[in-house]
C-alpha cells in the first residue's frame, strides 16, 4: 500500500499549476497529517482573504470551490489515485469557509475553528461521511470538506453569539 501511495505521489509534478494549487502549495506532501498541514497552511492565505470585504471573500471561495473540483479531479486522474492524501485543496476551503463564521478575529477562534474542523473533518459524522462515500471524481472530493466546513462554522456562530464567555 506505501509503495502504491509512493508511485501516485511520484506522479506529481509542482511545475505544473494544478498540482501545485491541489497540494496547497506542497503542504499536502508532508509525510504525517497531509490534511492537517493543508489545514494549517490555509490560515495565512485566509487572513489575506479576512481583508476583502464579505461579498468579495465569499466570490473567492465560490471560485475556490469551482476551481477546486476542477484541479482536484485532474490532480487525482493524473496520480491514479482517487482522493489521495496530498490533495489538499479541499482543506484549503473548507478552513476558508470556516473561518467565514470568526465572531472575533483573533487567534484563540482561529485555533478553535481549526480544531473544530479537522475534528470534523477526520471523524466525517452524518452526514459529511456520507457525501464521501457517495458523491465522486472532483466534486466528491471537494465535497465532505465543504460540510465540514459549513458545520464547523455553524458551531463557531454559534459558540461566539449564543455562550457566554
Amino acid at each position: 500500500m506505501t509503495r502504491d501511495k509512493d508511485v501516485a505521489k511520484s506522479r506529481l509534478k509542482m511545475s505544473n499549476p494544478w498540482h501545485l494549487l491541489a497540494t496547497g502549495f506542497g503542504s499536502g506532501l508532508f509525510p504525517w497529517g497531509p490534511g492537517t498541514m493543508g489545514s494549517l497552511a490555509a490560515i495565512p492565505f485566509w487572513y489575506l482573504l479576512n481583508l476583502l470585504p464579505l461579498q468579495i471573500y465569499s466570490l473567492l471561495v465560490m471560485l475556490g470551490i469551482s476551481l477546486g473540483v476542477y484541479i482536484c479531479y485532474r490532480t487525482a486522474k493524473d496520480m491514479g489515485v482517487h482522493d489521495h492524501g496530498s490533495i489538499v485543496w479541499d482543506e484549503f476551503i473548507g478552513m476558508w469557509i470556516t473561518l467565514m463564521a470568526l465572531p472575533v478575529n483573533d487567534w484563540q477562534w482561529v485555533a478553535a475553528g481549526f480544531v473544530i474542523f479537522r475534528i470534523l473533518d477526520i471523524w466525517k459524522p452524518w452526514p459529511i461521511r456520507w457525501f464521501d462515500r457517495n458523491v465522486h471524481g472532483g466534486m466528491g472530493i471537494m465535497v465532505d470538506d465543504i460540510i465540514a466546513g459549513i458545520i464547523s462554522a455553524a458551531i463557531l456562530y454559534a459558540l461566539g453569539h449564543y455562550w457566554p464567555f
